[in-house]
């Protein structure tokens, strides 16, 4: 029976973006696959009552530089989005929209999503800059603008997102080995010892 991480994301989670970076080496080591999980943070958010921790003071600041501390552990890029907070819900049905019709490109297209967040922030509210970075990596951007408003694709996110609720998620990224649930990229070494188990 093959191993496996679910890993439920937001691209406007920076600690998503964190966990996104290490994931991938944690399941080479163990030789568990990753399974990428879009959803919808703030759906998540108003379902369990939930807010981002930049909303509250002083808990803001200071993961700002929690969030560097681990940037310079895990030795990558990582820049505050000066547009934060980002509604991502075109984003999140790009990279559902990505996953269900060219799997292919999935890791491309969530890479140069996490770039323009986390790496060279740009506006991502604005869906002309959304268009010009899937653009530059190579995506026909209209046709995958075009991708995200599908139905099927918006009910695919909404599924996937009320699944997580179901599941017990509350926050990004979590992570479940099995029925064992882990939140927040400070518990990689808990997923790491659970599929080492």
């Amino acid at each position: 029976m093959t191993k496996t991480v679910e890993f439920y994301f937001d691209f406007g989670s920076p600690a998503a973006y964190l966990a996104a970076t290490q994931l991938p080496h944690v399941c080479a080591d163990t030789g568990a696959e990753l399974v990428w999980k879009p959803m919808l943070l703030g759906g998540v958010f108003q379902a369990t009552g939930n807010h981002s921790p930049a909303e509250i003071k002083p808990k803001g600041p200071y993961m700002n530089i929690d969030l560097k501390r681990f940037a310079r552990r895990y030795g990558v890029p990582f820049v505050h989005n000066p547009h934060f907070p980002i509604n991502t819900l075109l984003l999140m049905r790009g990279a559902t929209g990505m996953q269900m019709k060219e799997p292919a490109r999935f890791g491309s297209y969530v890479d140069a999503v996490y770039h323009a967040m986390w790496v060279e922030p740009r506006n991502l509210n604005d869906p002309a800059t959304v268009g010009a970075v899937l653009q530059n990596a190579g995506f026909d951007a209209a046709g995958l603008l075009a991708l995200a408003g599908a139905q099927e694709v918006k009910d695919r996110l909404k599924a996937v997102t009320q699944q997580a609720v179901e599941r017990g998620v509350f926050g990004a990224p979590t992570m479940f080995v099995g029925d064992q649930m882990f939140w927040g990229q400070d518990r990689l070494d808990f997923v790491r010892e659970a599929l080492d188990a």
